[in-house]
């Protein structure tokens, strides 16, 4: 085929062709989304923000609010029992979601993680961008120093090149990062207010991550000690017990603690009659099963430290004495007995005697003291005048049958379990008895003697391997957020450049974060010195403010690096 043929069959290929505006434009590859990648950086930037951690925050305070208003099991398993006896409907409904146990729940666990993640993400990458932005050159000098909010000029004698290096020394002796270049002196100065308050979020930081390591590790118990009765930390003396989530039995310490006295002072008179002043508890204890045998006073607020825990002084009651013999004459029960407050101004208390051992029958008592009883104003019941055991009374009521022990069901100590069932009441078994008094029951069934009144105390035993580290944070977090309030960034350029009369024009621009400070007066009085021509221009020019945060700055021809001048 010719070259001319060719030619013509192309032409009319094209001819045949439909319009050029009738042709279907090409399909453009539609976006394929960001994908699972994109999704997770996403998320993770929102993660990281101070908005995003602050509304955590907000959350953790609000996830503890049930915490502080409902009970709780942790510390008081028997008033939640009491809640959801008294709200059938809304009790179990606030058990699912753990308003019980508030602190161990799920769902606020996840939440104090989160916030964990969001400050480590947001605070650790701008401690890094601090600590360049503190090695680099100070930003180079704004075109226009005079638009800045505080400016000078003044002429000098002086050549531009010993203004420049008057000015960097006058500047260094203020503890300025100075760099001179351009003819110009940038200096900078108060990154230890970034500092201070990196380091309150740094220390934020560590107070989360040391009541985390503390509510892992550690354990709190409380127990009730009776005067003259010996405690050794283990599990099984405890009367209520919570461990940390990795805590393991065997790491506690084996320390004792035995009460020896309890002196309670009340006030005597007037308005606040009855009130307690004063709680010392007079205890011996042994850090080791064979270590040296230590006595300390007990206090409120003054904890004794023993085996790496703190033990508190938390409350106290009455222990009266029984002398318990059965049908036989033989002493089935002879020892103190905890007795619980039912009116806590004057120690109205109540208490159970259990005796399993006495013959033919188990024999218990309930029991009522009044630790001051006096007749009350109708004369018809007695009551307690004063917390103070000045005149103490107990009332007896008896009952004998099966206890129940021999089952081996659990049961508290503070309470009769069958009554009218596998336990009766003894006709005629009531009595008061004042100390040394005994009662013998009818049908010689055996007797109960008040031997006498003990006090004892509710010891807690707090074990808290984060405490030291939270304290730690806690002062650096007050230190970091003080300084942060108290220094402010300030940023200070100076240019020399020969003027039009043969002398050396200086320009002066001060820019501090916040308002203005008399320091930038007192620089330019340095840097004149003997000069006693009035400056040029000592305000501001109106207009908006210049500098290195608006954009109105000078290339700096130079190379890039740490600053090896003092920093603040």
């Amino acid at each position: 085929m010719t070259e001319i043929e060719h030619d013509v069959q192309a032409t009319e290929s094209s001819a045949m062709d439909s319009p050029a505006g009738r042709q279907a434009p090409e399909e453009v590859p539609r976006p394929s989304g960001i994908g699972p990648l994109g999704w997770l950086r996403w998320g993770w930037r929102q993660l990281t923000t101070m908005r995003t951690a602050l509304i955590l925050l907000f959350l953790v305070a609000l996830g503890a609010v049930p915490g502080s208003v409902l009970p709780q099991r942790g510390q008081a398993p028997e008033k939640v029992a009491a809640y959801l006896e008294e709200h059938e409907a809304l009790g179990p409904w606030l058990d699912r979601f753990s308003m019980f146990d508030v602190f161990a729940a799920p769902w606020f666990a996840a939440i104090y993680i989160l916030l964990f993640v969001s400050l480590a993400g947001c605070v650790i990458p701008r401690a890094v961008k601090h600590y360049r932005s503190m090695r680099a050159r100070p930003p180079a000098a704004p075109r226009n120093l005079g638009r800045l909010p505080q400016s000078a000029t003044y002429e000098t004698d002086a050549a531009p090149d010993d203004v420049l290096a008057e000015a960097r020394q006058v500047l260094r002796r203020r503890r300025f990062r100075v760099d001179v270049s351009g003819g110009a002196a940038s200096a900078e100065k108060g990154y230890l207010g970034e500092s201070g308050n990196l380091l309150f979020h740094l220390a934020l930081l560590a107070l989360l991550f040391a009541l985390g390591l503390g509510n892992l590790f550690g354990y709190r118990g409380n127990v009730l000690l009776g005067e003259g009765k010996t405690f050794a930390n283990s599990l099984s003396q405890y009367d209520q017990f919570t461990p940390g989530r990795a805590f393991q039995g065997g790491e506690l310490a084996p320390f004792t603690v035995t009460l020896d006295d309890f002196k309670a002072e009340y006030e005597p008179k007037g308005d606040k009659r009855g009130q307690a002043t004063a709680f010392d508890a007079h205890i011996r204890y042994r850090a080791t099963p064979d270590g040296k045998e230590k006595k300390y006073d007990l206090r409120l607020n003054h904890p004794l430290k023993v085996g790496g825990a703190k033990v508190y002084l938390l409350g106290h009651g009455y222990a009266p004495v029984f002398t318990v013999r059965d049908a036989k004459g033989n002493v089935a029960f002879q020892d103190s007995v905890p007795f619980l407050e039912l009116e806590p101004r004057n120690l109205t208390s109540e208490g159970v005697i259990k005796v399993p051992d006495s013959q033919p029958d188990q024999l218990a008592f309930y029991a009522i003291l009044w630790p001051t009883a006096v007749a009350s104003e109708d004369g018809k019941q007695i009551v307690s005048a004063f917390p103070a055991p000045i005149r103490p009374v107990v009332t007896i009521s008896s009952f004998k049958g099966d206890i129940g022990l021999d089952s081996g069901s659990p049961q508290s100590v503070y309470k009769l379990e069958g009554i009218g069932k596998t336990l009766h009441p003894v006709k005629g078994g009531q009595k008061l008895l004042e100390p040394g008094e005994t009662f013998t029951l009818p049908d010689g069934a055996g007797s109960i003697t008040f031997d006498g009144l003990r006090e004892w105390t509710s010891l807690s035993v707090n074990h808290d391997p984060g405490r030291i580290p939270a304290l730690i944070a806690a002062v650096l977090a007050v230190l970091g957020v003080a300084t942060s309030f108290m220094v402010r960034r300030r940023r200070v350029w100076v240019r020399a450049s020969a003027g039009e009369s043969g002398r050396t024009v200086v320009e002066v621009g001060g820019l501090t974060l916040g308002n203005p400070t008399p320091e930038f007066d007192e620089i330019v009085a340095a840097l004149r010195g003997s000069d006693d021509e009035p400056a040029l221009d000592g305000e501001p020019a109106p207009g908006d403010g210049a500098g290195t945060e608006s954009g109105e700055t000078e290339p700096a021809d130079r190379p890039s690096g740490p600053a090896t001048e003092p920093k603040e």
